[in-house]
């Protein structure tokens, strides 16, 4: 998958792009097995911008009616993950599977709070994200366990494990 990342921000590595593109990737040939067999034409796409605490709170407001810094917000492209799915398959289409905004100083602050780590925190807010792009969700239990499940799947296959 190809991730086109803002240059606006200049506080992550070549390093850590070229991880969030592994990362995406992995969760893309994870999560799609019809893919594996498959030479796709064009190669997906997403974006990622990473923000600060203003920018991440303006975009809240206005997309998500909330008045608070978050970590992360995602803007699939795709009602579902059949569309999704259906549109990868089309011989010759450019698909744009949707915008990964990543605040890059709440991902400081909870890499402290939860001793993860900021390599770890800023990836798995990627995957996070990358994941509700897929059409995941973690509104119950239930959804909130198999979401992490694959969460946790593509961050073990890229070789990032907790408390990193």
């Amino acid at each position: 998958m190809h991730v086109i990342f803002s240059d606006e921000f200049d506080k992550l590595t070549p390093e850590m792009w070229a991880l969030m593109e592994r990362a995406a990737d992995t969760a893309l040939r994870t999560e799609f097995s019809e893919l594996e067999s498959t030479e796709l034409e064009n190669e997906p796409e997403l974006s990622v911008t990473i923000v600060d605490d203003s920018e991440i709170l303006e975009l809240n407001r206005e997309y998500r009616e909330k008045d608070r810094v978050t970590d992360v917000l995602s803007f699939p492209q795709f009602d579902d993950r059949e569309d999704l799915l259906e549109d990868l398959l089309d011989d010759g289409s450019e698909t744009l599977i949707g915008d990964v905004v990543i605040c890059y100083e709440q991902a400081e602050r909870q890499s402290k709070e939860y001793g993860t780590g900021l390599t770890r925190e800023m990836l798995y807010l990627f995957v996070h994200s990358v994941m509700h792009l897929f059409g995941y969700d973690h509104m119950d239990e239930d959804e909130k366990a198999v979401m992490r499940a694959r969460e946790e799947e593509v961050l073990s296959a890229i070789g990032v494990k907790r408390n990193k």
